[in-house]
């Protein structure tokens, strides 16, 4: 294969990072012909891919020795850079002219510095984030925002699609980061508003499940009205499967780069800040959708005029 060759089964894809979002993004390309070996701190999430009929591996190393094209789905930023160029670092163990996808959500700007990294090693690195959460992993429906020269995105375009319902090229190295956490401040701030609505609304003597039929029914319809209301919120699970700390991770990314860009202050680092809030108040293991738990207690810390629940 060269370097410019289109990504098809049953070439080798390698995962590093095998979560709840990588391991069924990699079962879907073991589904579509690839040949996926993976590696992963957890001894259940590697035993995991073997059985869905992935070649699992202790360490990224072993997973990427001699591979054209190699997928992180990692915590973020730093860790992607550690993994790929660190001292334990697979960069220098995979092909000559390999291309590494970060699908993790990663700083735009560390993004870009570590594709100048990565080139100077001869590896091309597009940014090809997703969004859809864990149950669109599972179905293959996720949506991509891929950034990089488009010949590497054409390459890495059949890979991808494996495991979406959309890809989108989003421009030069670094776009698909900035769009993913464009949108995640935009879905965030979405939840936030329809928490307030429910809480404001319960307050006044609103049923729950009427005040999400008639926003679902009217403009105020969103994605967190949608399927994140009635199903996590209303009905106290709380169990989205994306945590309010990767949510907060994303929502500073975008603030900062609001900032970058010109704009502040701005909307975007209002709605970080309060996730920032309810990440010390709620802990690292918080769903994402238990923001409203944190609204409901700041309502009732300030003076209760009625249920706050």
């Amino acid at each position: 294969m060269t370097s410019s060759t289109i990504i098809t089964p049953p070439e080798a894809v390698v995962f590093l990072g095998l979560g709840q979002m990588g391991l069924p993004m990699a079962r879907r390309c073991i589904a579509a012909g690839f040949a996926v070996r993976g590696a992963d701190p957890s001894q259940a999430a590697r035993e995991a891919l073997a059985a869905s009929g992935g070649a699992a591996f202790a360490t990224g190393r072993e997973a990427a020795r001699g591979a054209r094209v190699l997928i992180t789905m990692l915590p973020d930023s730093r860790v992607v850079r550690e993994a790929l160029i660190g001292e334990h670092g697979v960069a220098d163990v995979l092909a000559s002219g390999a291309l590494v996808i970060d699908m993790s959500s990663s700083v735009p700007v560390e993004t870009q510095a570590l594709g100048r990294a990565l080139t100077e090693r001869g590896i091309g690195l597009i940014d090809a984030p997703v969004s859809g959460g864990v149950r669109r992993a599972i179905d293959g429906t996720l949506s991509i925002m891929a950034g990089g020269e488009a010949e590497l995105v054409a390459r890495a375009r059949p890979v991808l699609e494996a495991m979406a319902r959309a890809v989108f090229a989003t421009g030069p190295l670094g776009s698909g980061h900035a769009m993913k956490a464009l949108n995640n401040y935009v879905s965030a701030a979405g939840l936030v508003a329809a928490c307030e609505a429910l809480l404001v609304g319960r307050r006044f003597g609103l049923e729950p499940d009427t005040i999400i039929d008639v926003l679902n029914a009217s403009t105020g319809k969103n994605n967190s009205t949608d399927v994140k209301m009635k199903q996590f919120v209303i009905s106290e699970t709380f169990a989205s499967g994306f945590s309010l700390a990767l949510m907060t991770k994303d929502l500073r990314i975008a603030a900062d780069l609001t900032t970058q860009m010109g704009l502040a202050p701005s909307q975007a680092e209002a709605v970080a800040a309060l996730w920032e809030q309810a990440k010390s108040a709620l802990g690292p293991t918080a769903d994402h959708t238990d923001i409203y738990r944190f609204i409901a207690a700041a309502a009732k810390a300030q003076g209760d005029g009625g249920p706050s629940a």
